[in-house]
């Protein structure tokens, strides 16, 4: 189990946010950086379904 997930962020062109875990296959994206935090929140959860997720997530620029 990692102790730290870090998610790489993208700004598009259009505005959007996506963004990508290292290390893992988990990606999503949003119109608003609220909106991303949340969504990154919801797919770490469903990712790690059945295991224990990692202690902190963070969000790198």
């Amino acid at each position: 189990m990692a102790s730290k997930l870090v998610f790489e962020i993208m700004q598009e062109a259009d505005g959007d946010f996506t963004a990508e875990a290292l290390g893992e296959s988990i990606f999503t994206q949003a119109d608003t950086w609220d909106e991303l935090k949340a969504n990154v929140r919801e797919a770490v959860q469903a990712f790690y379904f059945d295991s224990v997720p990692p202690a902190s997530i963070r969000l790198r620029q």
